[in-house]
């Protein structure tokens, strides 16, 4: 069974580090690099930069922030917000990202999770899924940060990229984020059941309790995390302690 992931999620409006409620009502917290390195120093797995006025600018404007943590952050890296183009994405992973992060440009050309597949690999693909739930078992998939509807169910979606090539799947429950109550088991659990690639569980932490439910329940790979982290509820060192103690398998850190 490979490790289990914690993965600390940033989202950024430049040059400031943010946090929200369902994806608004942000205020600054501090310095994205600063909080990078903190958390790298801690023995996160994986950091997560989210561009969050990327759709407003149209374009994606964290290059020299992802410079800047390639050149003492030494854990994998992925990107998101705005990126649209083959371009874009050879940009960022020249910066020093490891995998780009795609929602909007994905849903409204598709064709370029399988062009993005085939120049750079499937693992550097990550499908960014922003869900609110519509019903019982039921989820619709938004963009611009759970504000603008698809009409496209997001379970039927995510299987589709998958298909296309996406080599991972970044699953955001707009209802859940920053409440602090927990992940939308129910949500990841529907997308991990049906898909052969890793999803990422993200929006809702609040406690350890959260983190091992949606790994053992909801069968998440990974799970990103901002609220908790950020203003110290909970610590890199608690969460691997915790998740070893219900036997999920963790990477070692020195």
């Amino acid at each position: 069974m490979p490790n289990t992931r914690l993965i600390a999620r940033l989202d950024v409006k430049p040059p400031n580090l943010i946090k929200g409620v369902n994806l608004e009502g942000v205020r600054k917290v501090g310095d994205p690099h600063e909080f990078a390195l903190r958390y790298y120093n801690e023995g996160i797995d994986e950091i997560l930069y989210m561009d969050a006025v990327a759709t407003l600018y149209n374009r994606n404007s964290l290059a020299d922030l992802v410079k800047a943590t390639a050149a003492d952050v030494f854990i994998p890296m992925t990107v998101g917000g705005g990126i649209k183009t083959l371009q874009d994405v050879e940009t960022m992973l020249r910066a020093g990202a490891d995998k780009v992060a795609m929602n909007t440009a994905a849903i409204h050309n598709p064709q370029i999770i399988t062009d993005i597949a085939e120049r750079f690999g499937s693992q550097c693909m990550v499908l960014s899924v922003e869900a609110k739930r519509t019903g019982p078992q039921a989820w619709e998939a938004y963009t611009d940060l759970g504000r603008e509807k698809t009409s496209k169910d997001a379970v039927v979606w995510i299987k589709e990229a998958v298909e296309r090539g996406a080599g991972e799947v970044l699953l955001t429950s707009v209802d859940h984020e920053g409440t602090l109550k927990g992940f939308d088991i129910e949500l990841t659990q529907a997308v991990a059941t049906q898909i052969p690639v890793p999803v990422i569980a993200s929006g809702g932490m609040g406690s350890l309790d959260n983190l091992i439910d949606i790994i053992q329940k909801g069968h998440a790979d990974a799970a990103a995390m901002a609220h908790v982290l950020h203003f110290n509820k909970v610590s890199v060192a608690d969460m691997r302690m915790a998740a070893r103690a219900a036997h999920i398998p963790m990477r070692e850190v020195a």
